[in-house]
């Protein structure tokens, strides 16, 4: 199959690139890092067509596997996973084998963030993981709801009627799951602004005009706003991909 090319335009011109030169621009980070993820159009929609997999393509498809292999944990909200139509937390072969070849876990954690724990147990996102998924959620779900996904994956009380992100990022590391990879939604992008608790966000502008009435990647109040360093761009096929890092 033929790959997919990305070239880089900053910070130094490069042709071309290989999986292995992406990594060593991506993986140059803390043990403990928060990278956001996201895709838009150049008119600033989030989705197309209800979904953000229609703006999607092949570099960011490309990229959004080589982010997962990076990561310890991949992070998102319950809306997100049931909109885009999530599954279990599966990298590729390669992926697996780059993974295990570093003494890593082969796949990385799947972290599902519900408030209400509205999430199905018997879904294969939990039933045919390869890793068991941490579920977040507040003390809004009853005992009753958190014993139904013992079986199946560790429920973590992180807040009282809304989910603390701040705990939550915490709780993960105390796991040893410190390179968070958050894929959305919106909402939780915004919770996690607001606790300036991102210290990266990977922007595809997908070469699309999309208009109508799409959402933006984040939501929610933040008291200011945050700057950010322009650290990466890639190109292909018109879609930019940007790295920016948080400028503290």
């Amino acid at each position: 199959m033929t790959m997919t090319r990305i070239d880089r335009l900053l910070p130094l011109p490069a042709a071309e690139m290989g999986d292995d030169d992406l990594l060593e621009a991506f993986g140059a980070t803390p043990e403990r890092w928060l990278r956001v993820n996201f895709v838009s159009s150049v008119d600033g929609a989030a989705t197309a067509g209800g979904l953000s997999g229609g703006l999607s393509g092949a570099a960011d498809k490309r990229v959004f596997e080589l982010l997962r292999r990076l990561a310890d944990v991949v992070l998102v909200g319950a809306g997100t996973v049931r909109a885009e139509g999530y599954g279990p937390m599966l990298v590729s072969a390669e992926s697996a084998a780059w993974r295990t070849e570093r003494g890593r876990p082969a796949h990385p954690v799947f972290a599902i963030v519900s408030g209400g724990l509205d999430l199905d147990p018997a879904s294969t996102i939990f039933t045919a993981a390869p890793v068991r998924p941490i579920v977040l959620t507040t003390e809004r779900s009853t005992a009753e709801q958190r014993a139904r996904f013992e079986p199946v994956a560790d429920v973590v009380v992180a807040g009282e009627r809304t989910v603390d992100v701040v705990a939550m990022v915490s709780q993960l590391a105390d796991r040893g799951l410190g390179r968070v990879l958050n894929e959305g939604g919106p909402s939780l992008f915004g919770a996690l602004l607001a606790a300036d608790r991102v210290d990266e966000l990977c922007l595809t502008v997908s070469p699309l005009l999309v208009a109508g009435d799409s959402g933006r990647i984040a939501r929610g109040p933040l008291d200011a706003a945050r700057d950010l360093r322009l650290a990466q761009v890639l190109h292909s096929e018109g879609a930019l991909l940007l790295r920016y890092l948080r400028q503290r």
